[in-house]
């Protein structure tokens, strides 16, 4: 096994090596999409949006426009960039629209904010 840095261990464990490299490499596009979730998650809007949609059900852009005190546009942009990521959805009742956790996100989210 070849290193290009210097390293300061004295002996190298080979097989715990060939162990978390297969490790890796199996769990590498899951950890991807956590990296991913989390990079959503790290934007103040958005963590304040899924906060809120986990603990009232579901909102309307209105409603964030109301509650964050944001304007509609850059909500709209955070609620669409959540979405295209499967976040969350959305239903049209007459001309509003509402979002909502996507069922297969809602235990991980609630876990991660702690509602």
């Amino acid at each position: 096994m070849s290193n290009s840095f210097s390293c300061c261990r004295t002996v190298i464990n080979e097989n715990l090596i060939e162990n978390a490299t297969k490790d890796y490499k199996v769990n590498k596009e899951s950890l991807d999409n956590q990296s991913k979730l989390f990079s959503l998650l790290g934007n103040e809007v958005r963590l304040k949006i899924i906060y809120l949609i986990l603990k009232y059900k579901r909102l309307c852009v209105c409603d964030f426009v109301d509650i964050l005190e944001v304007n509609q546009s850059p909500i709209s942009q955070h609620l669409r960039k959540l979405k295209d990521t499967g976040i969350l959805e959305n239903q049209r009742e007459g001309s509003a629209v509402y979002y909502f956790i996507k069922n297969s996100m809602k235990d991980k989210l609630e876990i991660i904010l702690e509602v």
